[in-house]
């Protein structure tokens, strides 16, 4: 029996090839490499030692506090029990679940899958490597003592911190934004939340028409809702796709009865109590019993604040992750690095994986890679990496489209800095890794293959 790890979340999938789609992050099979028998007896499980240090002192091993309980988190406790087989690690986290995968909520929404596939590792795993978890709120950090104090009163000793805390979803401004029916989609109780109130025909409305609007608009209008979507952009996916591309989006949408509504302004969500419509610039209103904002979100930064550490938007941090502290670390939706907190799911893994390597005494710097996007709960592949639009001296695009397939490379000085995929998205961990590598695109065939085969 072979094993298959999905490149994008690190699912380890067995059998004789890999999944038609990631079941964890929906990702399609190209995203899918074989695992060589020395990667095998990497992951292979480790003997639980006999017992647990109290948490309010440490022993002769050093002792690595990790905090949080996302992707960034999990990916930096396992790359350093990967680095190192010794330290105590200790992954504090506040939500009572196990750690579980925020990118599938839209899919456990739109009914594809359950509870016990959001996990991101199963319990075992966290025996299996000696990670211990504490299921706690930390709310001030002694720097000088080196002490992590946690809601209930116990007090964690740390050599080394990493702050992988995350971010919330921000709420607009908007009057009647707390009303029964609004929500934002951040925790598996949004979730929980959203899919008992979506029952079919009843009318949602989906305000931001982003990555995780569309995702939502998607999953809603599977489980039979009539979908509104609004975007005060020109048009969706701004950051993601070029105006064609979103075109051919709005249209797509359009032919699965879900309606887009671009370049409006809301004022109020209208109601009582709930929610019952949802007032537009301008007068119009629309008629809503559901509605769900996506509206970006916001680093976690209050305990770093509180601490004395160096914050901006996120937590800043230098080229090694490091923050103002030299022992604390930072990775994922709360960091800051190089003056950008990226918010995707793809940067927040590596940044983890970079942080727990940095642990166990990797001195290399962290190297941020072009994150890829990619639609997963819409039927419409789409994907998005690097730069889509000609932004700098010596930018060229390539472009081909027909009715079903739309392929954008944008290559500067012969080599791929970014492109589109819609429709047709089989060459995306190509173009990939031609970005990441900065490669000639002459240096990939089927990159030329596909603007080839696509009819302008």
């Amino acid at each position: 029996m072979a094993r298959f790890r999905c490149t994008v979340c690190g699912y380890i999938h067995e059998g004789t090839q890999p999944p038609e789609f990631c079941p964890v992050c929906g990702v399609s099979s190209e995203f899918f490499e074989p695992l060589t028998d020395d990667e095998d007896q990497e992951v292979a499980p480790l003997t639980p030692p006999p017992d647990t240090p109290a948490l309010d002192r440490r022993g002769s091993r050093p002792r690595w506090v990790i905090v949080g309980g996302g992707v960034a988190a999990v990916s930096a406790a396992e790359s350093a029990r990967q680095g190192n087989r010794t330290a105590e690690i200790l992954l504090i986290h506040s939500e009572p679940l196990l750690p579980y995968n925020r990118l599938s909520l839209t899919r456990f929404v739109s009914g594809e899958v359950g509870r016990e596939r959001l996990q991101l590792k199963p319990e075992t795993f966290y025996l299996q490597h000696q990670i211990e978890r504490i299921v706690a709120e930390a709310r001030v950090i002694d720097r000088a003592n080196k002490v992590l104090t946690l809601h209930d009163g116990r007090r964690v000793a740390y050599d080394r911190l990493v702050l992988a805390v995350g971010a919330h979803a921000f709420v607009p401004p908007i009057p009647g934004n707390r009303r029964d029916g609004v929500h934002v989609l951040r925790k598996l109780e949004d979730a929980e939340a959203i899919v008992a109130r979506a029952r079919p025909g009843t009318r949602a409305v989906c305000i931001g028409g982003g990555l995780l609007g569309l995702e939502t608009a998607g999953a809603l209008s599977r489980r039979g809702l009539k979908v509104t979507v609004l975007e005060a952009a020109p048009h969706l996916l701004p950051r993601q796709l070029t105006l064609s591309s979103s075109e051919r989006l709005s249209n797509y949408l359009s032919d699965l009865g879900i309606e887009v509504r671009v370049g409006v302004s809301v004022t109020a969500c209208g109601g009582d109590q709930s929610v019952y419509d949802v007032r537009l610039q301008g007068g119009e209103t629309i008629p809503a019993e559901l509605v769900t904002l996506a509206a970006g979100i916001r680093p976690n930064v209050a305990l770093a604040q509180a601490s004395g550490l160096h914050v901006n938007i996120g937590i800043v941090v230098d080229d090694t992750l490091t923050t103002s502290d030299e022992l604390i670390l930072a990775a994922g939706d709360c960091a800051e690095h190089a003056g950008r907190v990226h918010g995707l799911w793809f940067a927040a893994r590596a940044q983890g994986r970079y942080a727990g390597s940095r642990l166990a005494g990797n001195s290399d710097n962290y190297v941020p890679r072009s994150p890829p996007v990619q639609l997963k709960v819409l039927e419409l592949p789409i994907f998005s990496v690097g730069r889509f639009e000609p932004t700098e001296s010596g930018d060229r695009v390539l472009e081909q489209a027909d009715d079903r397939r739309l392929v954008r490379i944008v290559a500067n000085g012969g080599r791929v800095v970014g492109g589109n995929l819609v429709g047709d998205t089989s060459f995306a961990q190509e173009l990939t890794e031609a970005v990441d590598q900065a490669h000639p695109l002459a240096d990939h065939p089927g990159l030329c293959a596909a603007l080839a085969r696509v009819q302008p």
